[in-house]
Order: C-alpha cells, then structure tokens, then sequence
C-alpha cells in the first residue's frame, strides 16, 4: 500500500519509518511511504507556506499554491489514492475506519499546519479525518498514526495472519487480559485456566475477560454491539458476583477480607 505524506516537516517522518512493524513493512515491500516537501512547491527564495488571514485575527494560514502543488504532485505519483487532510475538523478516526482505509490503493495525507488551509484547497480533497477531539500543532502526528493502525491490518504485516483480528474494537469489544511469564508476580497468580491447556476453558475465560473489561473500561462500546445470549449471561453472572461480593463487605464490616476467603 501507498502512503504518501504533504508536509512542511518531511524530517519528522525519519524516526517514525525506521522501527518496529513499520520499518519491517518497507523492508518487505508492503508498504512504501513517500513524503513530500510541500515548501518544494513555495515561490520565491524564502520558500513561504503561509499568510496572514484575510479579515484579520490571530494565527496564520497555509497557503493555496503550494498545497495545489503539491497535491498534483502526489496524484501524478500516485493517481489511484484518496487525498486525505488531517484536521480536527474531519470525522473520528477509528478502528472500523482503518479497515476501510486498509483496503485503498493508497493515501494521501495533507498535513495541516498553523490555523489551517485556506478554503479553496478543500476542492482537491477526498475525505478529512480527526483523530480525536482536540488540536495539535501539525498533522504529522495524525498521519503517523494512521499509517500505523492501517499498517497492521495488512496482510503479512504483522507475521500471525490472524494478530489483528484479535486486537482491541473488534466487534465493539476490547481486548481481552493479557499474562506472561513468571507465573507469580508480587504474590499475584496468573489465573490457573491460563495454565491447564484446556483450550476451550482458555477461549471461555478470554470471552468473558473481553466483555467484563468493555463494559468497565467502555461501555459507550456495547451499545454498538448486539450481545447473544452467551454475551448476556456472562455479564449478568460477572455483576451477579459483584453484588455478592458488595454484600459481603457489607456484612463482614472491617473484617471483609477474612470474609472474602
């Protein structure tokens, strides 16, 4: 897949593409990431990329020329992909969203800078995207993180072909607990299922650690997912323990750990 990258700061990109997942994704030809220079496409000697706002006000604004320039130039590399500007403005970026964006032939980020672009460059654009409810000072970093979570959703990306089929949002529900070695860690035990081998009480115990850490951690994330009947119970027998265990404390007082045992 093609990633293309318009921006004022090309160098930021230099750590980003050379570790981890990424790095072993160019080695491998899965992924190629070209940025632009967008001040290559600036006039004068000073190679400008902004103005002050017409109308008046705070802040400065990116210019139309250079950005027109540069995005032709982009298309011209790589005519088949969406254009993309990052900006607060665009709608969220989520995990459903980058399963979409997996399946392009490729992307093309403009990076904002500033109070943002002028209006008449919204005419080269194909889609805007936020990664969330707040302003940074670039999209850079918007763009760094969209090339990773798009990344590990292509095929061989990230060695086990099902890795990212199992991570976190799939069908509305976060990841399920995770526990490494050693068994006994400042005298917490990892739960015995995870060591008896019985695979179907593992993938039981992974169900249920899935849904209990949605609900407490996520809730806004159920309402999107149809829960079965299997869903229902384990919840309800979860919340049923809890209770149980509320009213223990209740009844034990200041002596509810000796109740608990």
């Amino acid at each position: 897949m093609d990633f293309c990258i318009l921006t004022i700061f090309p160098g930021m990109f230099d750590s980003f593409l050379t570790h981890g997942i990424i790095r072993r994704a160019l080695e491998e030809s899965i992924i190629r990431v070209d940025p632009i220079d967008i001040r290559d496409f600036s006039k004068g000697k000073h190679r400008i990329t902004d103005d002050r706002p017409y109308g008046g006000g705070s802040g400065m604004v990116m210019k139309p020329e250079p950005l027109a320039g540069a995005l032709r130039e982009a298309k011209r590399r790589f005519p088949k992909a969406r254009k993309v500007l990052l900006t607060p403005q665009g709608r969220p970026f989520t995990q459903p969203v980058a399963r979409d964006l997996a399946a392009l032939n490729g992307l093309i980020f403009i990076c904002g800078r500033y109070e943002g672009v002028d209006e008449r460059i919204y005419k080269y654009i194909d889609d805007e995207l936020s990664i969330g409810d707040y302003v940074l000072t670039g999209g850079e970093l918007a763009a760094m993180v969209i090339i990773d979570a798009v990344t590990r959703l292509l095929p061989g990306a990230l060695g086990g072909e099902d890795s990212a089929d199992k991570d976190s949002f799939k069908d509305h529900l976060l990841e399920h607990a995770h526990y490494t070695r050693p068994p006994v860690f400042e005298d917490e035990n990892v739960p015995e299922v995870l060591l008896s081998g019985h695979h179907g009480r593992i993938e039981e115990w992974r169900r249920q650690s899935s849904l209990v850490r949605t609900l407490l951690k996520r809730p806004d994330l159920l309402h999107k997912r149809e829960l079965s009947n299997q869903d229902k119970e384990i919840l309800k027998g979860w919340c049923k323990s809890i209770e149980q265990l509320i009213s223990a404390e209740d009844l034990c007082g200041a002596d509810s750990s000796s109740c608990k045992k």
